[in-house]
């Protein structure tokens, strides 16, 4: 069916291009114009309508975006138009908890101070983060963005990846992306298949108004059923990541509005005066789920696409992000170098790059959530008495905030300081 109004806004199209990516969220957006920076074409099939991602409505949806993430949106020139709607964090604090004393047992604390380069994250709205990205696709003349599309076949034939959307029109390019989520159609037409499974959690998600100010404090409570998680807002807002068992996940999310509070309160505690809810409530399933490959014939996947994992360490986007940045790279190099971008060796690169540090922080999310998702006395002693020397070492503690700011390992061009 047409789309009067992405008729309206999208530049003529054009049928090749270097990149064909897959997915106008936050990371095929990204990707887009990382690529663009790069002397990259690309061309951005959205199965959304444009109306939809333009809300300004806040809708609950926040990120924490760590510090190397933020970096890399002020070298694609997006930072500008977000710093004004970010709250900056400047402290995490953990706590192994029980349901009516979440704020009672404090086990580590991290502070922004204990690193040289700044604050190790910003918390940004979806709203906000969605349209600086939008209105930069808008403006970028190496980038057309389709919206109302959806791609229904591809193929690859000679040093061109073909796609078919559901209009009937057919695109190539030197490169197809999938940034199209964890059911990722561009992965399963390539028969790329995943593994993993199942945690028997629920993602719980919503914001939050409270009466004191939160300080710039973000919290990661663990308790018996599952982690929480509550991340400052700009003003008194939190956004709240509350895992629950599928049962009783399920049985609060039918809840009316005040008895959802009832039962998050005890939880949450009362170390932030009254809260009230500030947007709307989500629900999703917690599995993780890794790409057997992040790479195929003259295709790539970025992320949720190639790696979906448990949001206790909130690495969710970041992850995606530093795939988009890592991806970014390999392709600018590659055409420095004058190779093909989409051949097989150039995304060897990429996949070898970004598959050990995906599945090594899959690997960690795994295992701290089955250790602190139980009341097992033993365990919590173990774990307290780890929290407790972790707390003691300052070096220890710094490694940790680099780490949740994104700053170890290898980092990509778009995410060095």
């Amino acid at each position: 069916m047409d789309n009067p109004a992405a008729r309206a806004i999208v530049r003529p199209m054009t049928q090749d291009t270097d990149l064909l990516i897959t997915g106008g969220g936050l990371n095929g957006a990204a990707l887009a114009l990382a690529a663009a920076r790069a002397g990259l074409t690309a061309t951005v099939i959205d199965a959304a309508p444009l109306p939809a991602h333009r809300d300004p409505d806040f809708d609950g949806r926040s990120y924490a975006l760590a510090l190397g993430s933020v970096r890399m949106l002020k070298r694609l020139g997006l930072w500008e138009g977000l710093a004004d709607h970010a709250q900056a964090m400047s402290e995490i604090r953990v706590s192994d908890g029980r349901v009516g004393v979440a704020e009672a047992v404090l086990g580590l604390d991290f502070q922004s101070a204990e690193i040289e380069e700044g604050p190790m994250g910003q918390m940004v709205e979806d709203r906000y983060l969605r349209r600086v990205l939008l209105d930069a696709l808008a403006g970028s003349d190496r980038v057309t963005h389709l919206p109302g599309r959806k791609v229904v076949s591809q193929a690859t034939e000679g040093a061109r990846a073909r796609v078919t959307l559901d209009d009937g029109t057919a695109l190539s390019g030197r490169l197809l992306v999938g940034a199209d989520g964890k059911r990722s159609g561009t992965a399963q037409r390539a028969r790329i298949r995943r593994t993993g499974w199942r945690y028997g959690q629920t993602g719980l998600v919503c914001a939050i108004a409270h009466e004191k100010p939160h300080e710039g404090v973000a919290h990661q409570l663990f308790l018996p059923a599952g982690p929480l998680a509550i991340l400052p807002l700009t003003g008194n807002r939190s956004s709240i990541v509350w895992s629950e068992r599928e049962a009783q996940a399920a049985a609060v999310q039918a809840l009316p509005d005040a008895d959802y509070l009832t039962v998050l309160r005890p939880r949450f505690g009362d170390f932030l005066g009254d809260i009230s809810l500030a947007g709307a409530r989500y629900a999703y399933p917690l599995e993780l789920s890794l790409a057997n490959a992040f790479v195929a014939d003259r295709l790539a996947l970025v992320g949720d696409a190639a790696h979906a994992m448990h949001p206790i360490a909130g690495q969710g986007l970041n992850a995606g992000l530093r795939d988009v940045a890592a991806l970014a790279h390999v392709l600018a190099e590659a055409r420095q170098r004058g190779e093909d971008i989409g051949a097989r060796d150039v995304l060897g690169r990429y996949q070898s790059w970004r598959r050990f540090d995906v599945a090594t922080l899959a690997a960690a999310t795994d295992v701290f959530n089955r250790l602190f998702s139980s009341d097992n006395p033993l365990l919590r002693a173990g774990r307290d008495l780890g929290m407790k020397l972790v707390q003691a070492f300052p070096e220890a503690r710094r490694g940790f905030v680099r780490e949740a700011a994104g700053l170890t390992g290898e980092l990509p061009e778009l995410m060095r300081g």
